[in-house]
């Protein structure tokens, strides 16, 4: 019985890559030590699966910032600012792509699917020259042949690259990428056959497109795709990989006859209704069925009995000589290995398995299936389980209770927005086009230095808190010199903006070393929810109402919704995420109301997750938008209305779920506009009304690029022209924290300035 992993993080168990890649774009290292640092660890993966056993070792699941970069360079879909001219795409395109740079924008950047992975949005049209410029996928297959280990590389599949992708600038928005797929298709072409040169017997391609709600001129693709495929691949197997849901029955029907694909891989972790959908369509007796049974998503010990139990059920409708034991996704989105985290409790470390242990679990069902299973390892695993059932430390009745009774009431605020935002106004007096920015400043070296000595006791709490209200003052102070209207205080106390607030609730787990790439050299740490939720007391009232007496401007409270928290941790998977959803807005509704009652006007609750949350199948979309909503709305509906509630979101398509969006009843969104090339826009130039207040975001703070006044004003004019003035915001696209300093200034500074200019203009418009 086979063994495999659909992909692997590339960031190593220390983030070592983050590191060397931040030395290398700051010059403090070359592009020769980067490249030898992500030889060095690709080696080590590698090593790591074989030592393991695993049958299939997956290879190009490295990534320098992102897999679907990687596609666009691998076809040579350059979009032409970055100049561009043929042969090997080498960093500074590469990363000017991914980054921008001093002259140019970066490329658009989304959530990959329903998951907190951002990718790298690629840019088509008619035009479109494709070219095979990128031979990295080869290069590592050798590479990692060197050294002994036979892998399986890994490519998006060109079917959902281009349904990933989005028509280039001055393309029309209906233009019909799957019209690209003939030229697109012999360089794919050209890899297949170098691979098959190279030596490479199984080749895996990603298409995880196929989970989602397909019409019948996309399964045409996939099978034009296929056909045109089939005669490079006599010889060599093709894997070709789904994740994140249920396959649709016709989309199953439609792959399983191709002739191209030897083998399929299933989700059977999120894919619930998959097992009984190839039991009863049936699966071909020519092809291997990689089958997901461990969670890529999630850090839980895989319940070994239950998944065996699936695997034998499989076999009555697959042949078990062609099933492969396989994870339900990518690995990629897990943490990377639990022998670094010596600070969890042996008893909550039991119930885990990161990305190193589900390799493990991946082997020892192989070996299970084929009767060698190793007695002792099952026997520790079904203790673990049964320990997590059981544990006095997850339930809470009183919170279960306290859940239960908010089902049946919307709680709505009362007044309508439109009389609230006219209370406010009257209280705040801000001018039109109020200035803000999203809530964090840079996090300096310094700052980050005071945090980890108080957290490693080096340092009191005295001189902690008076080091953490020195940055509050230097950056209320900075923000008053720059004029911008309604303030916030940095959260320079905060290491990040779930985890902050998961340490100070209970029913939360924290790692040392849990991260997770979120894109680029962007790590995130996850908290581990696993238990019931509830608030023991104030989290951020001190820190918002110190920053309130600085100023007589309009302070920021500061806090991270519901969904949110949810979405950007390891949640539970003993009870629905909803029940989960429903326990953080009870703790956030009272934090809401404490600062309330501390004089803080303007609370912003961030649902930057939102949209990413949001189920793959349109039949699940509804049911998880009513109960996200909900949510929201719960954590402020017991305010005043002269009390100014914010939220904010950040790279995701929204213009699908705008409905929603207008149904939680904040004051005022800030939402992210700039890098997505005014997507947004469209769906106010569409017709859809908006009453509350808006902040589309006017510059990308995800790039080191410094737009000048003169862009950010045009980009306000482009908003005015489908926003009421009174409603409209003028902010950045999401918070500052990972910029430095010598961005942020000039950048707020201009900001500032267009707004002031448009309100000249505006002015003498009357």
């Amino acid at each position: 019985m086979a063994s495999h992993v659909v992909g692997y993080p590339r960031i190593a168990p220390k983030r070592e890559l983050k590191f060397a890649l931040e030395s290398f774009w700051d010059g403090k290292s070359s592009a020769t030590e980067l490249q030898n640092v992500a030889k060095n660890l690709r080696a080590a993966t590698w090593k790591q699966m074989a030592d393991a056993g695993l049958t299939y070792i997956p290879s190009n699941t490295f990534s320098y910032y992102d897999q679907v970069l990687d596609t666009t360079a691998m076809v040579g879909a350059v979009p032409p600012r970055y100049g561009w001219t043929g042969g090997e795409i080498g960093f500074d395109t590469y990363f000017s792509m991914a980054r921008g740079n001093a002259k140019l924008p970066a490329m658009e950047m989304t959530k990959w699917f329903d998951t907190n992975y951002h990718y790298i949005v690629p840019e088509l049209g008619p035009e479109i020259k494709f070219k095979y410029s990128s031979h990295k996928a080869v290069d590592e297959y050798k590479e990692a042949k060197e050294i002994g280990i036979e892998t399986v590389p890994v490519i998006i599949g060109p079917v959902s690259y281009l349904l990933l992708s989005k028509p280039a600038k001055g393309v029309p928005k209906t233009f019909d990428l799957l019209s690209l797929l003939d030229s697109i298709l012999p360089v794919y072409k050209e890899v297949l056959g170098e691979l098959k040169e190279a030596g490479a017997t199984w080749i895996q391609f990603d298409e995880p497109s196929l989970v989602m709600d397909l019409e019948a001129h996309h399964l045409n693709a996939f099978c034009k795709a296929y056909s045109f495929l089939e005669e490079v691949l006599v010889g060599t197997k093709l894997l070709v990989e789904t994740y994140f849901a249920d396959i649709p029955v016709e989309t199953y029907r439609t792959i399983i006859q191709l002739k191209a694909i030897s083998a399929i891989g299933l989700d059977l972790v999120r894919g619930t209704k998959t097992l009984n959908l190839v039991k009863t369509v049936g699966f071909p007796g020519d092809k291997y069925l990689f089958a997901g049974v461990i969670d890529g998503r999630n850090i839980w010990a895989n319940d070994l009995a239950a998944s065996f139990s699936i695997l034998r059920d499989l076999q009555t409708s697959v042949d078990k000589g062609k099933i492969v034991v396989s994870t339900s996704c990518s690995l990629l989105h897990t943490a990377v290995d639990l022998v670094n985290e010596t600070k969890l409790d042996n008893e909550i470390k039991s119930w885990l398995a990161f990305a190193a242990q589900k390799v493990l679990e991946v082997v020892a069902l192989a070996k299970a299936l084929i009767g060698q299973a190793d007695r002792a390892y099952f026997a520790a695993n079904a203790a673990a389980i049964s320990s997590r059932k059981t544990s006095p430390r997850v339930n809470n009745k009183a919170v279960q209770k306290a859940a239960e009774a908010l089902k049946g009431s919307d709680h709505r605020r009362a007044t309508p927005v439109v009389v609230r935002l006219d209370k406010q106004q009257k209280k705040l007096n801000l001018p039109i086009l109020p200035t803000t920015t999203i809530g964090s400043f840079p996090q300096t070296v310094e700052l980050r230095r005071v945090r980890r000595e108080y957290k490693s006791n080096k340092i009191s709490e005295a001189d902690y808190i008076q080091s953490i209200q020195q940055e509050i003052a230097k950056v209320v102070k900075l923000q008053e010199d720059l004029d911008i209207d309604v303030l916030v205080h940095g959260e320079p106390e905060r290491n990040d903006m779930v985890e902050y607030f998961g340490e100070q609730l209970q029913g939360f787990a924290f790692t040392v070393n849990g991260w997770v790439q979120s894109y680029g050299s962007r790590c995130v740490k996850p908290p581990i929810i696993y238990g019931d939720v509830s608030r023991p007391k104030p989290m951020t009232v001190f820190w918002s109402k110190y920053a309130q007496s600085l100023t007589a401007r309009p302070m920021k409270g500061m806090l991270t919704g519901p969904v949110t928290i949810l979405n950007w941790s390891f949640v539970r998977d003993d009870q629905p995420r909803s029940e989960t959803s429903m326990q953080i807005a009870l703790a956030i509704k009272d934090e809401v109301e404490d600062l309330e009652a501390a004089g803080i006007q303007v609370i912003q609750i961030d649902e930057a997750a939102l949209r990413e949350g949001l189920p793959l199948r349109k039949a699940e979309q509804a049911h998880y938008l009513e109960w996200a909503v909900h949510g929201f709305r719960i954590t402020n509906c017991g305010v005043k209305d002269t009390t100014q509630i914010h939220t904010h979101m950040c790279y995701s398509n929204f213009n699908d779920i705008i409905h929603s969006i207008i149904d939680m009843d904040a004051d005022v969104i800030t939402i992210e506009n700039s890098r997505s090339d005014e997507k947004l826009l469209r769906v106010f130039q569409e017709g859809v009304k908006y009453g509350a207040g808006i902040g589309p975001g006017v510059y990308d703070i995800h790039s080191p690029r410094i737009p000048d006044t003169e862009e950010i004003a045009d980009r306000i004019r482009k908003l005015l022209a489908v926003l009421e003035t009174n409603i409209l915001w003028v902010n950045p696209d999401c918070g500052l924290k990972t910029r430095k300093y010598d961005e942020v200034v000039p950048a707020l500074t201009n900001m500032v300035a267009s707004a002031k200019l448009l309100r000249t203009e505006l002015a003498s418009a009357k």
